[in-house]
């Protein structure tokens, strides 16, 4: 089974595809492949530049690149694909017969609150700015993320307002209907 993750920042994307992994599911990111490209480039992974460069290979290469270099990726029939943010990756995973499509939700203040606790570089530090940071990323704009639209193709929303313990319970009543 194929499982995609999609959804806010600080929803708990992460946390969910670390889950699967422990229960193992390989784990790609498409994050992951940008970094890759930021990498080549000698270019930080600061979340400006993930953005510009996520936008700048959907616009080179098509706007599911990302998402057919996951798959060519995929060795291991149980894999999480994390960090899907526009509707053409929804789109071109979707053509999976075996994958189940999570979005991931909480309050934006909560939201802040963990994108504070976690204080990766290059995120936002007050509540407006990160306010503003996820409508440029939800924005309907054509080649750009569009993680709403994304959200709105999902097989299930899972809202994650509460404890971990409470979003892997949710995860294993969501793979356990898959692998009984």
């Amino acid at each position: 089974m194929i499982i995609g993750i999609t959804g806010t920042n600080c929803s708990g994307k992460e946390t969910a595809a670390n889950y699967l992994v422990k229960k193992g599911y390989e784990h790609f990111s498409l994050s992951d492949i940008i970094r890759e490209e930021l990498t080549k480039k000698g270019l930080s992974h600061s979340r400006k530049n993930l953005f510009n460069m996520g936008n700048k290979l959907r616009k080179e290469f098509g706007e599911n690149i990302l998402a057919l270099r996951a798959l060519k990726k995929i060795k291991n029939p149980n894999t999480v694909i994390s960090s899907i943010r526009n509707p053409n990756e929804t789109t071109e995973l979707k053509k999976q017969k075996n994958l189940f499509l999570i979005a991931i939700d909480a309050p934006i203040e909560l939201r802040f609150e963990r994108s504070l606790k976690r204080a990766k570089p290059g995120e936002e530090k007050t509540f407006e700015s990160f306010k503003n940071q996820e409508l440029d990323e939800s924005t309907e704009r054509k080649g750009l993320q569009q993680i709403r639209k994304c959200i709105k193709m999902a097989d299930t929303l899972i809202i994650n307002d509460k404890t971990i313990d409470d979003l892997y319970k949710k995860i294993d009543e969501i793979i356990n209907k898959f692998h009984t």
